[in-house]
């Protein structure tokens, strides 16, 4: 006979809530060390790269403007999903999303173009760009209760729909005629363009919506019973049903914010810093949230943070490839060791390692 090894997760009788507080903090420390051994295998210096990855972008005041610029999509995106995620919903697609929205707001500023229609262009194009996420968010939504189809597997196909469509109109119908042959629009009238908050800074007023969402979504989720919905829903779907909540009406209304937020976040960005539609008006936001979604643990605030912290990788990753001729890739990687650590650690805090034998062999 035979004695076969297994590891079981045993959960906590309780956890110290120091231990909670500190376990993020272990697994930055952790992150960082792994990327430094990977960078050090390259046969670069770590302490080179975290002097250009993390010392540089705080200390020079153009960077860290570059950096609110870059973490206000990332925080407006993983907002929305962090609605999706707490109901136990997985909206995948929110870079799709977030391109719809720009295509749908943008759509009126080159119809306005050239003609000083006035003040009400931006707001309009800003309600245009969250209604056209949300009903690109709303079809896989729809597609799941109404078929019950995974909306893991719609989500992310519509992602490649929406870039496809927003590569034939850049290249195409709306590509501008004096351009050069260039695959872009025209360059967006001044009443089409989200102002900078400062007349020196580069942060536009994105960053404002993206403040608002994290206050908002703070009192919905902590005060409300909507909020109360979204947890129950998530951790027993059975209690959530009978206590009355619908399935149904809660996908729509999770999916609905989430595409909502994720293209105002669109349309924030395009009217905002890049002023025209391009074939590429995002180096992955869409992506990139889900992973600031769950480092900032689904919290409002944390996510902030979160986004904050993954934008300044952002940076550094590009400062690094010209500087220390390091791969762009290093940098997604490192934020997907980023999130691996912070799962583990909050793993490991609410659970207790075993390893026990069992019999086995003939």
């Amino acid at each position: 006979m035979g004695r076969l090894m297994r590891v079981e997760l045993t959960p906590r009788a309780s956890v110290a809530p120091g231990m909670r507080a500190i376990a993020p903090i272990l697994a930055f420390v952790t992150a960082f060390l792994i990327a430094g051994i990977v960078i050090w295998l390259l046969g670069r210096s770590p302490v080179a790269a975290f002097q250009v990855y993390v010392i540089q972008p705080l200390s020079d005041p153009w960077s860290i403007q570059e950096l609110l610029v870059k973490a206000t999509p990332l925080a407006l995106i993983a907002i929305g999903l962090s609605y999706c995620f707490r109901a136990n919903l997985w909206n995948i697609g929110a870079e799709g999303q977030y391109v719809v929205g720009a295509i749908l707001g943008s759509w009126l500023a080159l119809w306005t173009h050239g003609t000083d229609a006035g003040a009400w262009v931006l707001p309009a194009m800003i309600i245009l760009g969250i209604l056209g996420g949300m009903a690109w968010g709303l079809i896989p939504a729809f597609l799941k209760t109404r078929f019950g189809v995974n909306e893991i597997l719609t989500s992310l196909m519509l992602v490649y729909v929406a870039q496809l469509l927003l590569d034939y109109l850049v290249r195409g119908p709306w590509r501008d005629p004096k351009g050069f042959n260039f695959p872009q629009s025209v360059t967006f009238d001044p009443s089409a363009t989200l102002p900078t908050i400062a007349e020196t800074s580069r942060v536009h007023y994105g960053a404002v919506f993206a403040l608002v969402a994290v206050i908002v979504t703070a009192l919905v989720v902590g005060r409300t019973l909507f909020g109360y919905r979204l947890k129950l829903t998530g951790d027993a779907p059975r209690a959530a049903r009978f206590a009355g909540f619908s399935a149904k009406s809660t996908t729509l209304a999770v999916f609905a914010i989430s595409g909502g937020l994720a293209g105002l976040a669109g349309i924030s960005e395009v009217a905002g810093q890049i002023g025209q539609l391009q074939p590429s008006i995002s180096p992955g936001y869409g992506f990139t949230a889900i992973t600031v979604a769950f480092l900032g643990r689904l919290n409002p605030f944390g996510i902030l943070v979160a986004a904050l912290v993954v934008a300044l990788t952002f940076i550094g990753g590009e400062s690094a490839q010209i500087l220390l001729k390091l791969p762009l890739d290093l940098t997604q990687a490192f934020q997907g060791i980023l999130l691996l650590c912070v799962l583990s650690a909050d793993a490991l805090v609410s659970y207790r390692i075993r390893i026990v034998g069992r019999g086995g062999g003939k």
